[in-house]
């Protein structure tokens, strides 16, 4: 399991979430750790899709346990992993210029719910957060360059297609959503270094709730992950 999770705190069959790995302030990025559940609960690159349902914010530097699907803290459960088959419909790719320009765009460089995501955060520096930044395209779409960190992992993959989408349904509705469900398969790693599009797409809204798709193309066009993702606009 420790060769796996790289990024995290082994503790038997526990888990820990560094607090580098936020999304809203005090919580994980819905993405990274669900790629951490995922990957604890044996999920592989190139293997088949697992959903992981968020149902609390996943709380950071805190000892959790997977037991079977369950994520814990304590008494608290914080996720469930299942084997799942529906990663929705690829985004189409969209040329690294037309991402680039469409990153410009961006509405969370104007007004951000969680500034400093690790994923979408405006407010992190290079090298320490994504740093990828989904600009508005026509038909409900995102796109974003993304340049891949040296660390890269399946977590990393699985936070990659996190906010592409989210984004899609914040920039619709004009109000924050956060993660609730996820189901993602990887493909393969991108190399560090390597200049990525991540692309999302909104496939409904419903009340509350909005299915997006992302998907993760490399430098040569390769389609190396897809997700489809429910979220969860926030009661204001």
């Amino acid at each position: 399991m420790c060769d796996r999770l790289m990024n995290c705190v082994c503790e038997g069959r526990g888990v820990r979430i560094p607090a580098r790995f936020n999304g809203p302030p005090g919580s994980g990025n819905g993405g990274w750790c669900a790629g951490l559940f995922a990957t604890a609960a044996g999920a592989r690159i190139g293997g088949p899709p697992v959903q992981v349902t968020l149902r609390v914010p996943p709380p950071l530097d805190t000892a959790l346990l997977l037991d079977g699907g369950s994520v814990r803290a304590g008494d608290v459960l914080v996720a469930e992993v299942t084997e799942a088959g529906d990663t929705g419909v690829p985004v189409p790719p969209v040329p690294l210029a037309e991402a680039t320009a469409a990153a410009r765009d961006y509405p969370g460089f104007v007004t951000h719910p969680f500034p400093g995501c690790f994923v979408c955060g405006p407010d992190r520096a290079p090298g320490d957060g994504l740093r990828i930044f989904p600009g508005p395209l026509p038909g409900d779409r995102t796109a974003a360059p993304w340049t891949v960190p040296d660390d890269v992992t399946a977590e990393t993959m699985w936070a990659a297609l996190d906010c592409p989408g989210g984004w899609t349904a914040i920039g619709t509705a004009g109000r924050p959503f956060v993660l609730g469900r996820i189901t993602a398969t990887v493909a393969a790693l991108p190399a560090p270094g390597a200049g990525c599009v991540v692309a999302g797409a909104l496939a409904g809204v419903n009340g509350r709730k909005a299915t997006v798709d992302s998907s993760v193309y490399g430098p040569d066009g390769r389609h190396l992950a897809q997700a489809r993702a429910t979220w969860l606009a926030l009661v204001q």
